[in-house]
């Protein structure tokens, strides 16, 4: 396991470079069905945090990772396997947004597969390092499997379409809208994510900051997990308002390839986080960092990297959220 997660770590060692102006804001995303798609469709983000915003799509949380760790983003959407591997090498990010937790937006699809046990010398791709990588480990050690009984390969979500419809690969643990697009050619589930959690692997979604520019760019980032929180609670209030033909969806669909048809669904495949909740011990108050510690221990068990930090509290800061709901008050 240790190469898997080499290229990761490797840029952790990277030094970061100076903040961007206060009036910049470099947000790295990724296309997850989400709230949040909906306030970076609208302007919202530029509207709360005054900034002057610029988007980077990225496929996968050890590119996002790496981005971050060079300072060509200054916020990021991320899960919680890379977050983990990023504090334990103490890479200066801090978690300000607990997305939601993850649920059947991320399974494991196979073909040619009954049960786990004949998962054994298949090809089964995942991108490396990120959650879905972590669940695959977790459910293959519920089902008494090793890594090395599979051929395991790394592969980016597009990349594992591709590959899925060539055949090359007989499993993906991926998340949707890739994931939607296996199942609707054959793929079966054999695990979610929602079934990994309940085996005691679970994996949550969730924007982080660099340190650096949180510090000294505190109102925009209170504006930005305003935004976002704004976004994630509009659609708590009335998740059956964003149907296909709604506004809503058409922009999440837009972001994210998936179809209009397909993304109400795929917003129910998380349990969101509304702004509410975000500092509260659940979450940013003292689970998170809990949740992180558990994701090393278990990634360092897994043979990932050498040994787990004592306290990753200073990863996660709940300060943002507090300003972000108080300004909603106000």
């Amino acid at each position: 396991m240790t190469r898997r997660f080499a290229a990761l770590a490797a840029v952790l060692g990277a030094s970061f470079l100076t903040p961007a102006a206060a009036q910049d804001l470099r947000i790295g995303w990724q296309q997850i069905v989400e709230p949040s798609r909906v306030a970076q469709a609208t302007g919202a983000y530029e509207a709360e945090t005054g900034a002057k915003v610029s988007w980077s799509l990225f496929g996968a949380g050890a590119d996002v990772i790496a981005a971050l760790a060079s300072g060509s983003v200054d916020v990021a959407y991320i899960g919680s396997s890379p977050i983990t591997v990023a504090a334990s090498r103490e890479l200066p990010i801090e978690v300000i947004y607990v997305v939601g937790n993850i649920s059947s937006a991320e399974a494991l699809a196979v073909r040619d597969v009954a049960e786990p046990k004949d998962l054994a010398g298949k090809t089964v791709a995942t991108p490396f390092a990120s959650t879905a990588h972590y669940s695959l480990l977790t459910a293959l050690g519920h089902w008494g499997l090793k890594p090395s009984d599979l051929r395991l390969v790394n592969l980016r979500p597009q990349e594992i379409a591709a590959a899925w419809e060539r055949g090359d690969i007989q499993g993906a643990y991926v998340w949707d809208p890739v994931l939607s697009q296996i199942k609707g050619s054959g793929g079966k589930v054999l695990a979610d994510s929602a079934d990994v959690a309940g085996w005691g692997g679970p994996t949550f979604d969730g924007w982080v900051v660099r340190k650096e520019y949180a510090e000294a760019n505190p109102e925009i980032v209170a504006g930005f997990v305003r935004a976002t929180g704004a976004a994630t609670d509009a659609y708590l209030a009335d998740p059956e308002a964003w149907t296909a033909g709604s506004e809503q969806v058409k922009a999440i669909a837009e972001l994210t390839g998936a179809s209009p048809e397909e993304v109400p669904a795929l917003l129910k495949g998380y349990e969101f986080v509304g702004l509410k909740d975000q500092a509260g011990e659940a979450f940013l108050g003292g689970g998170t960092a809990k949740a992180i510690a558990d994701t090393a221990a278990f990634l360092v068990e897994q043979g990932s990297f050498p040994s787990a930090l004592a306290d990753y509290a200073p990863y996660v800061n709940a300060a943002h959220a507090r300003q972000a709901q108080q300004a909603d008050q106000n």
